[in-house]
């Protein structure tokens, strides 16, 4: 398989540079959006575009997942060292979204919030999610699809390729078949026209048309941003290109990346020129900030051992409210002795950290509670504050057995017989008279404490 193709990158109704960058080709698509502003994101796009420009062959060797991977590192690298020769490019990043066709696959990979979409049989299916912020409140369930074309953070992304951080795309394959077209977008496009209308679009005409009318109608929609699509239909190896279109002449590359001028200086951007200073288009240009995540260069080191002090203050902090918060727990269990006990803190055990210690000791033994208790001591029985703590100790208490004593207490009952020298000896009158002052004798008969009422007192459970 094959692609008939065309791409085409508009600089917009507001901007006054494009920092848009496209490739359409017989075997790979792809569009990056540069982010920087004065830093010259047309830069960043341009980088990104020109690493992955060679991988449009009819074969790829190994694995074409990890082809674009390795390529996308390759253009991590170029930046880095693009910044470091020239610093005021510092800051510069891209999206990207790129498309290998291998076999009768198409291999992708993905970083930011351009797009990729596949069109089959009248029905457009988003083959990317992106790298933004308001796509994370979507995935969330916090907003819609409807409400995140408007909302005001919506051009936020959290993920490009900027030459600070290892590239982390997205990378997948998509199942071809003949007839089906491929559009890739930056946000200029995809972020204003709804998906109703890019499918009526893209379902008519030749690439090459379908280009115009997506951009023509972003205009018409609003769009405030560069904009730029590439369009490729599946089409058998031994198809011819129509004479006609304009991929007749061959791979198409367009927006910062192409070969027409740079609008008002009429420099070319396939070799940009080294920036001096970086030119703003106005007070303020929303594209500066549209990486939230971007970090700049210089001080690289400092820089970082300043976020690590932060994170270790943050942590810090966090442990230290955290075991504030364990030191106002209590709960009842069980000590060392078997003994039940009151202790502050919570009811969990972490390696080689102490997560509560024996408040208050009681007399209360295991054995002395009823078998229901006894289980829910040896779970903990969480309670709110020390005072709720201890009317759960009192309830404890209440219900507890009595211990025995060792030896059972006998008290004296006085008889009315005196003791006799044998058991049938009885008294008579005049034998063994007492005596004036005398009391009579009395035989000892022991007597035991009450039973128990608890009817589970005895157990052990």
């Amino acid at each position: 398989m094959k692609l008939h193709f065309a791409a085409l990158s508009d600089v917009g109704r507001v901007r006054r540079d494009n920092q848009d960058s496209g490739y359409a080709g017989p075997h790979l698509l792809a569009v990056a959006d540069g982010v920087g502003g004065a830093a010259r994101g047309d830069v960043a796009s341009s980088v990104a575009i020109a690493q992955v420009r060679d991988l449009d062959q009819p074969t790829i060797e190994g694995d074409p997942l990890l082809t674009l991977t390795s390529v996308l590192n390759e253009a991590h690298a170029k930046l880095i060292d693009l910044v470091e020769q020239d610093p005021a490019l510092d800051g510069t990043s891209t999206t990207i979204t790129v498309g290998l066709v291998a076999g009768e696959q198409l291999a992708i990979a993905h970083i930011g919030d351009s797009r990729a979409y596949l069109l089959r049989a009248g029905e457009l299916r988003q083959l990317t999610s992106d790298h933004s912020f308001v796509q994370s409140l979507v995935d969330d369930g916090r907003i819609t699809e409807a409400e995140a074309r408007v909302h005001p953070n919506r051009n936020l992304i959290l993920r490009a390729l900027d030459g600070n951080r290892t590239p982390d795309p997205d990378t997948f394959f998509v199942e071809l078949q003949l007839g089906d077209r491929l559009l890739f977008s930056s946000d200029g496009c995809c972020g204003v026209l709804e998906p109703e209308q890019v499918t009526a679009i893209l379902s008519e005409g030749t690439p090459d048309s379908a280009c115009v009318n997506l951009i023509n109608a972003s205009l018409d929609a609003g769009s405030t941003d560069n904009v730029t699509v590439v369009i490729g239909e599946v089409v058998a190896d031994d198809t011819e290109t129509d004479p006609e279109s304009a991929a007749a002449i061959g791979p198409m590359l367009v927006g910062a990346a192409g070969e027409q001028p740079r609008q008002g200086d009429g420099s070319n951007t396939g070799s940009l020129p080294p920036v001096a200073g970086g030119e703003e288009s106005g007070p303020f240009d929303p594209e500066a900030a549209r990486y939230a995540l971007r970090a700049p260069r210089r001080f690289a080191v400092l820089r970082r051992v300043l976020v690590a002090a932060v994170v270790l203050a943050m942590i810090g902090t966090a442990a230290f409210f955290s075991y504030r918060w364990t030191q106002q727990q209590y709960f009842v269990g069980f000590d060392d002795a078997d003994d039940v006990a009151i202790f502050q803190g919570v009811n969990f055990e972490l390696p080689g950290l102490q997560m509560h210690t024996v408040k208050e000791r009681t007399a209360i033994s295991r054995e002395q509670l009823p078998s229901l208790d006894q289980r829910n001591v040896d779970s903990g029985i969480g309670v709110a504050s020390l005072a709720e703590a201890r009317r759960e100790v009192a309830k404890l208490e209440a219900r507890a057995c009595p211990t025995e004593p060792a030896v059972p207490a006998a008290t004296a009952t006085p008889s009315p017989n005196p003791p006799s020298s044998s058991p049938t000896d009885t008294a008579k009158p005049g034998k063994n008279p007492i005596k004036p002052g005398q009391s009579p004798a009395v035989s000892p008969t022991p007597t035991t404490s009450p039973a128990p009422v608890n009817p589970d007192c005895g157990g052990t459970g």
